[in-house]
């Protein structure tokens, strides 16, 4: 029998792997399947803004100073030379005017840290949308949500620690936000700044949460997160040669890898390039914070604006219960509020997954959101309440700019915040509804060719083509009768005894 002679290191490679099989599972790894479209790029999005983030802040924290203590600005920006600062303030105008790169990495950090909130929310949108929270993945939506309040937390502390006028203001926000929670919020406005405010070490305590304590935990459960995500593969449209089975999309080496590193260094670039063109916080301009001061016309980043806009639409409502005050006003906008939306978030897997039937079953398969006009509804319904309370975050600045009674405006966004999810809900579930019929007699009859022809009996209609475009996740064909059974339960209208076939899955 013939033998093939083999080199000395394959044999010792193979007895190697035969006792510890790394090659086997490195192969298996290499060869997992990722999808190629570009929304489950999202999620990348936010993992590459994350690394800039930590390596920007590592560099920051080499110059930085958290402290509080009072000392003189004598540094190059000359409208604030003589002028009393504490340390923090005066270490990011060194920073920014006095260390080499200094300005840019400062604002390439803080446009990382807008861009990793904004990916994190879009992709949670995506696997809303597309229903890809359901068995097996909730404990994973549970740690994107986690990851996502982590974020609001880190940048908010971030955004503090310069101590200047506009992020003082912030701070003096969130201490009445403290207080205002009965019994317990006097005992957590002193625990937090360490005495009366704004005290000498809010600043420090916020520096560790912000390099220490809060990046460890964002880290921590994105591993997990991608553990989760590698151990239950992704979530696929619906088309031909794709079940509940299988994962079809391209490989992890080299594909998905090229794809993806070309990704990491667009979002490197774009980031650098917006931290040196696009000005973003300019302390300097704002000045040091004082207790006795507040800027006008002062808006904080995005992610934070809905808390400011529910505080300045909800009436000045107060109690008085014996003795104490409560204030309505801050305590329903600004926790009872965000606890109870997070709640809601938190809960809405289990809660539909019961309601539908679907939760004793896998669900690899993604749902378009015409697919499902209820939660598609709802969730518009949502985006719609956070777009009216971000609009009203900055109500005078649009009635200044638009030459409006601040009042006025008020009381318009007051009636929109309660009627204009509704609308929105109304209107998304007609619209999904309208196009699965239209979708549903697409199918059925086809494409119209354009081309019109007489019959013998003298009337004229039109030829049509079989559909041969279809996109990702769109049905093939329409629904069968064990398909439409299921559509009340799961938000879709029941079938019609007449008529044409409803759409397919």
């Amino acid at each position: 029998m013939e033998r093939t002679r083999r080199h000395p290191g394959e044999r010792l490679a193979d007895a190697a792997d035969a006792r510890l099989p790394v090659l086997d599972g490195g192969g298996a790894l290499l060869r997992k399947a990722f999808p190629d479209h570009w929304s489950f790029l999202l999620g990348e999005l936010a993992l590459y803004s994350l690394l800039v983030l930590l390596l920007t802040g590592v560099w920051l924290t080499f110059f930085f100073h958290p402290g509080m203590r009072e000392v003189v600005y004598a540094g190059s920006y000359v409208p604030l030379r003589g002028v009393r600062v504490s340390e923090a303030f005066d270490s990011t105008l060194h920073i920014s005017f006095d260390i080499r790169g200094g300005l840019l990495m400062r604002q390439t950090h803080h446009c990382a840290a807008l861009v990793l909130v904004a990916a994190i929310g879009l992709h949670l949108l995506r696997i809303f949308f597309t229903g890809a929270f359901r068995r097996p993945r909730e404990a994973n939506w549970i740690i994107g949500l986690t990851l996502f309040v982590l974020a609001l937390a880190e940048g908010f502390a971030g955004y503090s620690l310069p101590d200047d006028l506009l992020s003082g203001t912030g701070l003096r926000i969130a201490q009445g936000i403290m207080l205002s929670i009965p019994v317990v919020g006097t005992y957590l406005a002193l625990f937090v700044f360490g005495g009366q405010y704004p005290g000498h070490e809010i600043i420090g305590r916020l520096y560790s949460l912000h390099i220490l304590l809060l990046p460890g935990a964002l880290v921590g459960l994105v591993t997990v997160h991608l553990i989760l995500v590698f151990h239950l593969k992704h979530t696929q449209w619906r088309g031909p040669g794709r079940t509940n089975g299988n994962a079809v999309g391209k490989p992890l080496h080299p594909r998905f890898s090229a794809s993806s590193g070309g990704l990491s260094l667009i979002v490197l670039g774009v980031l650098v390039l917006l931290g040196g063109l696009a000005q973003i916080n300019p302390v300097w301009t704002y000045g040091p914070y004082r207790p006795d001061q507040a800027s006008t016309g002062s808006q904080p980043d995005w992610y934070v604006g809905f808390l400011e806009g529910a505080l300045r639409l909800v009436p000045p409502w107060e109690t008085d219960l014996w003795g104490h005050t409560l204030m309505w006003n801050v305590l329903l906008p600004a926790v009872v509020l965000p606890a109870l939306l997070f709640l809601v978030l938190y809960l809405y897997p289990f809660a539909e997954q019961r309601l539908t039937g679907e939760g004793h079953q896998e669900r690899h398969l993604c749902d378009r959101p015409r697919d499902r006009p209820v939660r598609t509804a709802l969730g518009v319904a949502g985006i719609t309440f956070y777009g009216v309370l971000l609009l009203a975050g900055g109500n005078d600045v649009v009635a200044q700019s638009f030459r409006v009674s601040v009042n006025t405006l008020t009381w318009i966004l007051r009636i929109a915040l309660v009627l204009a999810p509704v609308a929105a809900f109304l209107v998304t579930r007609r619209l999904c509804h309208a196009l699965t019929d239209a979708e549903r007699q697409r199918l059925v009859h086809g494409v119209e060719s354009g081309e019109v022809r007489q019959s013998v009996e003298g009337g004229y209609e039109s030829d049509h083509h079989p559909v041969t475009d279809f996109r990702p996740g769109a049905p093939r064909a329409p629904l069968t009768p064990a398909d439409r059974s299921r559509g009340p339960r799961t938000g879709t209208r029941s079938p019609r005894r007449h008529g044409p076939a409803p759409r397919g899955r």
